[in-house]
């Protein structure tokens, strides 16, 4: 309803700009503008798209950034060589036993390790307690590789929909200014048109920007789960050949 509605103001408008006898041809229309640089277009789209709504929408992709950075830093942090960590562990359980193969873990930061920690501490109880104590912190460390990720969300959700917001808006205006002119121009669609079409192109672009830094940081998190998932089969591995000697 909304984008026939629009059509509709479009090509009202349209008729009226012809009848009075404006250039039709694109090429016209573009030579009558002078080029403009860059950053002065976003800045003069910036303001006629209503400051309000383009604040909003700024302050998404502000924090939706900060966010989704934080994340990806955490997670690049987190991500070291699982292979070698066991190794290690496995060395240390056969030279220094408990104590030591716990000192190598705490040297080691991330989720891996901290799983191997957990395990390592219940080392003396059942292989069934030391594998339910490395799943339960794997679930834990899982959930702390995720954290953030409902807010990155909720700004993808919301700045398109400030757009939307602003275009429906701009529209009550533009029908406003319809009702108190009598009569259907350009002049008079124009500047209702602008805050609708602006607000939204503005959220689309926050919000699809926000989606490729989410999928980047769920394709970091679904590595980092498999190197946790096998880490924890290796380690369980080592623990049996442990106890066995």
């Amino acid at each position: 309803m909304t984008l026939a509605a629009v059509a509709s103001m479009v090509f009202s408008a349209n008729i009226a700009f012809a009848q009075e006898g404006a250039p039709q041809s694109l090429a016209d229309l573009t030579a009558a503008q002078p080029e403009v640089p860059l950053f002065q277009a976003i800045k003069s789209y910036f303001i006629q798209g209503g400051a309000g709504f383009m604040a909003l929408i700024i302050i998404c992709l502000i924090i939706g950034l900060a966010l989704s950075i934080e994340r990806i830093l955490t997670l690049s942090f987190a991500k070291k060589n699982p292979e070698t960590l066991v190794k290690k562990v496995k060395d240390a359980l056969k030279k220094g036993g408990k104590d030591e193969a716990i000192k190598v873990c705490e040297a080691t930061k991330g989720p891996v390790a901290d799983m191997m920690q957990q395990g390592l501490k219940h080392l003396d109880e059942d292989l069934d307690v030391i594998e339910a104590s490395v799943v339960s912190e794997g679930e834990v460390q899982q959930a702390e590789n995720e954290k953030g990720l409902s807010w990155i969300s909720l700004f993808i959700g919301i700045a398109p929909s400030l757009g939307f917001l602003g275009t429906v808006i701009g529209m009550v205006q533009a029908f406003d200014a319809i009702e108190s002119a009598g009569d259907i121009s350009p002049n008079i669609v124009a500047g209702g048109m602008k805050v609708a079409l602006i607000t939204t192109i503005g959220g689309l672009i926050v919000a699809m920007i926000l989606q490729v830094f989410y999928n980047y940081i769920l394709s970091k998190i679904e590595n980092l789960s498999k190197d946790m998932t096998s880490s924890s089969l290796n380690f369980m591995d080592a623990v049996r050949e442990y106890k066995k000697n």
